[in-house]
């Protein structure tokens, strides 16, 4: 099962929501989960320190020689069931190897779970969009505003759920954007304090906030 989590506008929460629902997946059906991050931010979000070796990148740069299963090789690990998929230095690319990573993603017999972080129209966002092109579950996480409705509709692509953070003093709510976006909203994730704590003090992995663990069970 592949499983893209991705932004129309940054700075939603999409990293410790991706990285939430893997830790989360892997504790529930104790089975090993792969975290791909495209974004760059997930070993700092789970308190790794930074991961050596090319990355994503490097096998995307060195093309169709590289064996397929040289992508298991790079991954490190997070927690005894959870491994991260390092993004690298340099640029996402080119195309055509961005499409065979994502055909080996959704292949994988194990659950995958990508962080595509921020996705536009620009070339940039073009993994990003692959690979939530090829999930089974493409997640928006957004947050209920109008801006960020503006930008989710604008997106070049449309998810399959929504996972709506949100916080007081907001007169949007669900209704609002499943109205506008017309997909349901897969779960509420409320800005809380223990969640910027944990993640602050690199305890994502080894402590997850409770109330990040339930908000996320719906979309588990």
């Amino acid at each position: 099962m592949l499983i893209t989590c991705w932004s129309a506008k940054g700075g939603v929460g999409t990293t410790v929501v991706a990285s939430a629902l893997a830790l989360l997946l892997a504790r529930k059906h104790d089975h090993e989960v792969l975290l791909v991050d495209l974004a760059g931010d997930v070993p700092a979000a789970l308190g790794l320190t930074s991961a050596p070796g090319p990355g994503i990148t490097g096998w995307l740069a060195a093309g169709p020689e590289v064996p397929a299963d040289a992508l298991g090789r790079l991954a490190v690990p997070a927690s005894s069931d959870l491994s991260v998929l390092p993004r690298g230095e340099g640029d996402l690319g080119p195309r055509e190897r961005v499409e065979v990573l994502a055909s080996l993603l959704a292949e994988r017999a194990s659950t995958v779970v990508v962080d595509a972080g921020t996705v536009g129209i620009g070339p940039a966002s073009v993994p990003g969009r692959i690979l939530a092109g090829a999930a089974d579950h493409s997640l928006l996480v957004m947050r209920p505003c109008f801006l960020g409705l503006q930008r989710a509709l604008a997106a070049p692509l449309r998810p399959s759920a929504v996972v709506l953070v949100t916080e007081p003093g907001r007169s949007l709510g669900v209704a609002d954007v499943e109205g506008t976006l017309h997909v349901p909203v897969r779960a509420e994730v409320a800005v809380d304090p223990s969640v910027a704590r944990a993640v602050d003090a690199g305890l994502l992995a080894s402590r997850l906030p409770r109330v990040l663990a339930r908000s996320l069970e719906t979309a588990a």
